[in-house]
């Protein structure tokens, strides 16, 4: 039994970890390609078939599959997709303690974040907020509508 297999799962695997640092889906399609080409090898089709393989499932993927990945994922305008805490930009929240300039907590997305208030003032629990920055491990927050209290 030829091998062959085990290195285009290799070639994919690796693809796949090079994916997860460049955020850019370009290792991934081909990371695809290499699994497509895995699965020809297990169907016994010779190396140069299965370059052809890994070649058109790529290409086609890079074609196909990225631009749609990208216009989901990417932030408007095109770009890196935008991950971290650079995704909660913009997020609502709401307050779970009273939050002013020096602090409070807020829970954004599910998950309670240490939070402050941009500008003056203060809000009370249950406000509505919306995330207007991430300052190191703290969402800085602005009030939704205004607090006519």
């Amino acid at each position: 039994m030829s091998w062959q297999w085990l290195w285009w799962l290799c070639g994919a695997l690796a693809l796949g970890a090079i994916e997860m640092m460049a955020l850019e889906f370009t290792f991934l399609m081909l990371a695809g390609g290499a699994l497509a080409a895995t699965v020809g090898a297990l169907f016994g089709l010779p190396w140069w078939a299965n370059g052809i393989v890994f070649a058109c499932v790529s290409l086609l993927m890079l074609v196909t599959v990225r631009p749609i990945m990208l216009s989901r994922f990417g932030p408007k305008g095109g770009g890196a997709p935008v991950t971290g805490t650079d995704a909660l930009v913009g997020r609502l929240a709401e307050a779970v303690t009273r939050i002013d300039k020096n602090g409070g907590r807020a829970k954004i997305g599910g998950e309670v974040w240490t939070s402050r208030l941009d500008g003056g003032g203060q809000v009370a629990p249950g406000t509505r907020l919306k995330v207007t920055q991430i300052d190191g491990a703290t969402a800085v927050v602005q009030p939704v509508q205004p607090d006519n209290q």
